[in-house]
């Protein structure tokens, strides 16, 4: 073991980096899973650096990560967004919000982006909001005649929205990772992900009155008084839960913990109210937030224990001298930031990404005199794109699970370009205008 700790130290540290990085592509070529893949990762430079005596200190950076009270905020709201998916909650209000839409041409369309936020706004995940778009929203957007890529296109960047729209759980990562107040965050992120999804509408509108064709407008009577009614009712439960949860965060009156387990409660008595409550429900909801709790707490702690090493290791302050030393100019190595992050959005899950990269980047920003709860709102909105971009954008495989068997995955990539290209529109706005953050 001598010999092997004396051999990685010989080799130095912009060798021993190199590497790493190619030992974790390697691996992940391999498909394993990354947290996995971190972890092998850590254990060997760890031994072959520092010998046995380094295990322990990856022990403690791991309980570091996952000691966080705020933590448990994470399982809480998968636990709110695995319950909506279960209920009847987003088809009643998906239905409610034909009162938006109206006789606007694009109005389905604009309907599920309202649908997608108010979504966002009560659990903070995307995977489940795809896919409740994908079975309400899109069927009835095809029957309708609207064009396909516009339909497919709307599914999966509302979905994502999650994202951006507080309470998200990326801003969460993000917050425990940084060392940053994750109020302070959702208050930053309220505005750009409205933003966001004003472009979306924007560009729908746009679209469907430049040609009418693809986007019908849909041949249906006056909703009368009693319908109105029956339609309100549906949107009362999930805005009384965003109200609560948002509510209690923004007046200070609860911690962003205390606020996940206020939106589960709400979301249950919801669930009770509508008489949907089941054992059935509650089961399958449970195994949903502990299968997706697991995948995150699995890569944190790979994660955690690869950048712990890799710091001990100097690599850190190495890699940050590279970055720092590409300009002179500030918006230049943001820039170069935003290029790292989205080749890297395109090929790893997005909490592998936060945990990888925001202990080298935040210092990073924090010198260059930028605000990190401002980068924190910017890293959200590149882990946007990264939702949709191929190869392994996971949205498009989350829609394709539940699309007409006709819809190919090819297809729903390129109906995602143009909303890409608004999401990194997106993106340079945060860049030029940080004030939109209000910081």
């Amino acid at each position: 073991m001598e010999f092997l700790s004396f051999d990685l130290q010989a080799l130095g540290i912009e060798t021993a980096t190199l590497l790493m990085f190619a030992m974790l592509l390697g691996l992940l070529l391999t498909g394993m899973p990354l947290a996995f893949v971190t972890l092998l990762v850590a254990l060997i430079f760890a031994l072959g650096w520092f010998g046995p005596t380094a295990v322990p200190l990856i022990v403690s950076r791991i309980f570091s990560f996952v000691n966080s009270f705020v933590f448990v905020s994470v399982p809480m709201f998968v636990l709110m967004a695995a319950i909506l998916d279960r209920s009847g909650i987003a088809r009643d209000l998906f239905d409610a919000m034909r009162m938006v839409g109206g006789r606007l041409r694009g109005g389905v369309a604009i309907q599920t982006l309202l649908v997608a936020v108010i979504l966002a706004a009560m659990s903070g995940i995307i995977g489940g909001e795809v896919v409740l778009l994908g079975v309400i929203a899109l069927p009835q957007m095809l029957r309708l005649g609207y064009d396909r890529r516009l339909a497919i296109g709307v599914c999966c960047a509302g979905g994502a929205l999650g994202t951006m729209v507080p309470p998200s759980i990326v801003l969460i990562i993000y917050g425990l990772t940084a060392s940053v107040s994750i109020g302070d965050l959702f208050t930053a992120a309220f505005f750009p992900g409205l933003m966001l999804a004003g472009f979306y509408v924007t560009y729908v509108l746009i679209r469907a009155y430049l040609n009418p064709e693809i986007a019908p407008i849909p041949d249906e009577g006056e909703i009368t008084r009693a319908e109105k009614i029956r339609l309100l009712k549906g949107l009362f439960l999930p805005i009384l839960v965003v109200v609560f949860v948002l509510g209690s965060i923004y007046g200070g009156i609860a911690s962003v913990t205390e606020a996940s387990a206020i939106g589960v409660l709400g979301v249950t008595l919801s669930t009770i109210i509508r008489r949907e409550f089941t054992g059935e429900l509650i089961f399958g909801a449970a195994k949903q937030t502990l299968a997706t709790v697991g995948m995150i707490v699995w890569i944190g702690i790979g994660a955690s224990a690869l950048v712990g090493v890799f710091n001990l290791m100097g690599g850190i302050r190495f890699v940050q001298a590279l970055i720092t030393g590409i300009s002179d100019n500030p918006t230049i190595i943001i820039l170069a930031m935003m290029g790292i992050l989205f080749v890297l959005g395109m090929f790893l899950d997005w909490v592998g990404i936060a945990l990888l990269t925001m202990p080298i980047f935040v210092p990073i920003v924090t010198q260059l005199g930028y605000d990190p709860i401002w980068f924190g709102v910017l890293f959200a909105m590149n882990m946007q794109v990264s939702f949709l971009s191929p190869p392994f954008g996971p949205a498009a495989f989350y829609l394709k699970s539940v699309a007409p068997p006709d819809i190919s995955l090819g297809e729903i990539f390129r109906s995602l370009l143009p909303f890409i290209c608004l999401q990194i529109l997106a993106v340079a706005m945060l860049i030029a205008f940080p004030g939109i953050t209000g910081r």
